[in-house]
């Protein structure tokens, strides 16, 4: 079987020009380590995508997947800039989104949550959907999967539990939380877990899902 991480650095580094693991960490902007890192969990870390993105044009969904197209944008990709030069040739690339980030907490205590914007992140064009929703993770419950301060999208069209998944919750008197779902079809329930240690396990029924699921992790973005 084909080791899907290495398969999408041998694609980076063809892309990139990068023939060593020291070459790829200074095009990424990272530590050698946080590479070592991403290899040990056998997962790219989506801030590595958008990096690339921004300095090569580079499709996520090519590292990913070898999806065609290679290139969304050719040169360097500037998602920041106000204005951007005419495509060559008439061509017209897919540009970044910039999309809004809600707050996780409500915006008193005690109130239910609701979506509030407190900021805006422009994201690749195929991270984008019409049922995204993006927030600001404020708590340290989830790492080292998820670190505080990174942001999180979620597909609000996805709330059907796939058990061992990552879902956005409403929690009672929290606002939004991040959590792994199991289900627990002998007790009718469904098992909340956070991945830092020292966090208890939290239950809901089965008959409460739809009250609570949000919509389901679809990427991260995050320094690591």
């Amino acid at each position: 079987m084909n080791d899907i991480f290495e398969d999408a650095v041998d694609r980076i580094k063809k892309a990139t020009g990068a023939r060593t693991q020291v070459e790829l960490a200074a095009i990424l902007e990272i530590r050698q380590s946080s590479i070592s890192d991403a290899k040990r969990r056998k997962s790219i870390p989506a801030d590595w995508l958008l990096k690339l993105y921004r300095s090569h044009g580079l499709n996520p969904d090519w590292i990913m997947d070898a999806a065609q197209p290679q290139v969304l944008k050719e040169g360097p990709a500037t998602p920041f800039t106000v204005a951007e030069a005419a495509s060559p040739y008439g061509i017209e690339y897919p540009k970044p989104k910039t999309v809004s980030v809600s707050a996780m907490g409500a915006a008193k205590p005690g109130e239910n949550w609701s979506e509030r914007v407190i900021g805006r992140l422009p994201i690749p064009d195929t991270f984008a959907r019409p049922s995204l929703l993006v927030v600001k993770m404020d708590g340290a419950s989830m790492e080292p999967i998820i670190h505080k301060g990174a942001y999180v999208g979620l597909d609000r069209d996805q709330k059907n539990i796939v058990s061992g998944e990552l879902y956005g919750l409403l929690a009672p008197m929290e606002g939004l939380a991040i959590k792994r779902v199991f289900i627990d079809a002998a007790k009718s329930q469904l098992v909340l877990r956070s991945e830092k240690s020292g966090h208890q396990d939290q239950y809901v029924a089965f008959q409460d899902q739809a009250e609570i699921v949000v919509g389901r992790v679809i990427w991260v973005l995050q320094e690591i």
